[in-house]
């Protein structure tokens, strides 16, 4: 690459999958308030969350690439965010308990001195029937609270995770193969 490399995000998930494929980032929290952008789909609003990331830090950091990303988790075609609070946490993991969502990740990069490639990717995840006491117990531990749908992958996946039907790493928050492929392309 020779350009450097900025990742808009405060996602410390993001950070390590983005260490997988490059070396050497800054992070650069994009401070975009996300209730502001308006959607018609639920794959529309993580494409124009993402852009609007990779945007807000490109304006200043004009000779870098930008990386901005938004994952969220969609039951049905209502988007369960990051939960406000232990109660809205337990709620939307009991919303997902036994159900197929999908969890989208929008991405824009972009590259100085062309246009900024949008992406997506797109996983469904089935959930096992969830005890609630099993609920409970992760709610408790505060790590739902700071991930959209109220879980992370990575902490579940033995009790609540039934199967993954595509990219493990879009679930975690960020599709890496798919961005190494726009990355290196457009060297």
């Amino acid at each position: 690459m020779r350009h450097n490399i900025i990742l808009a995000s405060r996602s410390p998930r993001r950070r390590e999958l983005l260490r997988k494929i490059v070396k050497s980032f800054r992070v650069i929290e994009s401070n975009v308030d996300e209730s502001l952008i308006r959607a018609k789909t639920p794959l529309l609003f993580a494409k124009k969350a993402a852009a609007a990331k990779a945007k807000a830090i490109a304006e200043k950091h004009k000779n870098s690439i930008v990386i901005g990303a938004d994952t969220i988790v969609v039951l049905g075609r209502k988007i369960l965010g990051k939960p406000k609070d232990k109660k809205d946490a337990a709620a939307m993991l009991k919303s997902l308990s036994g159900t197929t969502h999908k969890v989208i990740t929008g991405l824009a990069v972009i590259i100085p001195g062309k246009k900024m490639i949008s992406s997506y990717a797109l996983t469904r995840v089935t959930m096992k029937k969830i005890s609630p006491q099993a609920i409970a117990d992760y709610v408790d531990s505060g790590r739902p609270l700071d991930k959209a749908g109220a879980y992370g992958i990575q902490e579940i996946e033995d009790p609540f995770i039934e199967k993954i039907d595509g990219n493990y790493d879009n679930v975690v928050g960020l599709p890496v193969a798919q961005l190494e492929k726009i990355l290196l392309f457009h060297e």
